[in-house]
């Protein structure tokens, strides 16, 4: 028993990554999750990402990993009674089809919950299960930008852009794993399961803070800020004497006034123009302005310490090598190395968050394919070996 779900067994269906990542949020906690792929070819997951060392993902060991692989062809109505053996001795289904794919399986939740009153099922889509779009093609990129992301994010004389990452699958898998959470929570009250309906578009309004009342009461519409939040000054990238950029946030009145500090300029704190929240976000331009003329004089090792040292929030813009030789990072081991069969030890972000009792871990690397399937069919269904030929015959696993 490892974790605090580790009496926990998910059914992954899903492909790609909404459905996945909330598979491996709950696998990282210990959850036995076993992922349903189909036979020959897989999760496409399998062969995504820009780099492939031994033409294999360096995004599926960390999507698929502590999950267990079994191959199961959910077109056929032998793999689709396989389903319907597995749903009886699990807890939850994971699936991001269209609304409707499983109902035309014959696997509503109607007929799953018939076989099992307590199994949750966890479905995650680009517009949810009902409303007029709900039957439509939805990425994560289509739900940034319904749910009102993509429009603020960028440079404001330019087109809206993206995050770098996968933002919108990734939010909806966060919100459905929270909602399995809460359901498994609501199960032992009431003994019965539910449906878990998480949509992209909604997972990334959620995250949109005040936007929505800022237009309806105020009138007001949040545009592209680049870098900065408006009226909340000082807090930008600034230069430094190396080429580097460095984040300072000194924007409450007391972080500001040690930031002046650190400059030598006391002075700025009792200039009417900088004296308050309010007087510094009205006059942010200039003030970056200022600031930035003296952190081009320092360089960027020598200006961060003078900022800690202070008390002043700030930081490097980290990439993954960055990251990865951060003393800080190290000492928490927030990155670790798992054992791959072909690609050797992988670097990995840990689990998160972290508990204190019962804390999750990265058990394995994402598995090859069909590598469980003795494990699953045979000790948990009881399947003989004539009868897993058969099937394999048949291109049912």
């Amino acid at each position: 028993m490892i974790g605090p779900l580790a009496d926990i067994r998910v059914l992954e269906t899903g492909t790609l990554l909404a459905g996945p990542f909330c598979g491996q949020l709950l696998g990282d906690f210990g959850a036995e999750v076993i992922k349903l792929e189909d036979p020959g070819k897989g999760d496409p997951m399998r062969q995504w990402g820009r780099e492939k060392p031994h033409g294999q993902s360096l995004w599926w060991p960390v999507v698929a990993r502590n999950k267990k692989s079994v191959t199961c062809n959910l077109r056929t109505a032998e793999g689709q009674d396989l389903v319907r053996r597995l749903v009886a001795e699990a807890d939850v289904l994971l699936e991001n089809f269209r609304p409707g794919t499983l109902e035309r399986w014959g696997l509503s939740y109607e007929e799953l919950s018939a076989i099992n009153p307590r199994l949750i099922l966890v479905r995650v889509t680009g517009y949810g299960q009902s409303g007029p779009y709900s039957p439509r093609a939805g990425f994560g990129s289509i739900g940034e930008a319904m749910g009102g992301l993509r429009y603020v994010t960028g440079e404001p004389d330019r087109a809206p852009s993206r995050s770098g990452i996968s933002i919108g699958d990734s939010l909806a898998a966060t919100y459905a794993a929270f909602g399995t959470l809460a359901a498994l929570h609501a199960r032992e009250r009431t003994g019965r399961g539910q449906v878990v309906d998480s949509a992209i578009y909604e997972a990334v309004l959620a995250m949109m803070e005040s936007l929505i009342p800022e237009w309806g009461v105020a009138g007001y519409r949040r545009e592209r800020t680049g870098p900065i939040l408006p009226n909340v000054a000082p807090s930008n990238v600034y230069p430094a004497a190396d080429g580097t950029d460095v984040l300072i946030a000194a924007n409450q009145d007391t972080v500001f006034r040690r930031l002046a500090d650190v400059m030598e300029r006391p002075d700025l704190p009792a200039d009417p123009r900088y004296a308050t929240h309010g007087a510094r976000g009205e006059h942010q331009a200039e003030l970056d302005a200022l600031i930035s003329e003296w952190t081009k004089t320092v360089p960027s090792a020598k200006l961060l310490a003078l900022l800690h040292e202070a008390g002043v929030p700030a930081g490097g813009i980290y990439t993954a090598e960055d990251i990865i030789a951060d003393p800080h990072v190290q000492a928490r081991e927030a990155v670790i190395t798992v054992d791959h069969p072909d690609l050797g030890a992988i670097p990995m972000q840990n689990v998160a968050p972290r508990l204190s009792g019962t804390p999750g871990e990265v058990r394995w690397a994402g598995p090859a394919l069909g590598s469980h399937n003795d494990e699953v069919y045979t000790d948990i269904l009881g399947l003989t070996s004539d009868e897993m030929a058969g099937l394999k015959e048949r291109g049912v696993i």
